[in-house]
């Protein structure tokens, strides 16, 4: 299965360039460029690309703006002349960074670690699906100067302060711009839960879960953090849960 890619990059000879090399990788299909940010993302969220190869510095929005705005985020090899970004490119864990002029042997092993990481997943869910987002997909979280791409398994927690939505993961608690409402949406329900107006849990992270006031619950995430399920969210709980 061809793995559909799209190159964002600013300037038409890298991109050329770039084309250019990925004809000695036939797996690898070209199905649209970009030129900014703006243009990138509509590409991505009307042609659900598998990888995206983007450059950083672009005038106006950055490689890493275009990460935060878009909803499901593809995976990503940068590609770019500033290597001063090598450190921010791996803490946003991005699978790989070409530096330009990119040279074929860094390529075919940025191709190569792809074909890995799409193997292990294949292996359990079926990457390639782009339905409601499932555990192996990867979120992008920008706060302030930090990025992290996340697996939304090993996030175990999402709460709600004000417009914006904290999430817990590892020991980072991050804030993006997004309404609990608006992420109930978008996310497995059988994974995540809403226990309460603030929070939402996911149901694997949950240790313990014991009796609370008012006929609610006290759950205990592996995290450490005890999150109350509201009475009305408890009746639904139990029988999710078939307690």
């Amino acid at each position: 299965m061809a793995i559909k890619a799209i190159i964002i990059d600013d300037e038409r000879l890298a991109r050329n360039e770039l084309k250019k090399l990925l004809q000695d990788h036939s797996d690898i299909e070209v199905i649209e460029e970009a030129a900014n940010v703006d243009d990138g993302i509509e590409k991505i969220e009307s042609l659900n690309p598998d990888l995206v190869f983007l450059d950083i510095q672009m005038p106006g929005k950055t490689g890493f703006d275009l990460l935060s705005e878009v909803e499901k985020a593809p995976k990503v090899i940068f590609t770019t002349a500033y290597d001063e970004y090598a450190i921010k490119a791996f803490e946003v864990n991005a699978l790989d960074y070409l530096l330009k002029p990119i040279e074929p042997k860094r390529l075919a092993d940025a191709i190569q670690k792809l074909q890995a990481e799409i193997f292990k997943e294949n292996a359990g869910i079926n990457g390639f699906n782009r339905g409601p987002l499932t555990e192996l997909d990867q979120v992008f979280v920008k706060d302030g100067e930090r990025c992290w791409f996340v697996k939304l398994g090993e996030i175990r927690l999402f709460e709600s302060v004000g417009n914006y939505a904290k999430v817990f993961f590892g020991t980072n608690k991050p804030l993006i711009l997004k309404s609990l409402n608006a992420l109930e949406e978008r996310l497995d329900e059988r994974m995540f839960f809403r226990a309460n107006r603030k929070h939402i849990i996911n149901l694997r992270w949950i240790e313990k879960i014991e009796p609370y006031f008012n006929g609610g619950l006290l759950v205990d995430l592996k995290g450490g953090e005890k999150i109350e399920v509201s009475r009305r969210q408890t009746v639904k709980f139990k029988e999710m849960m078939s307690l």
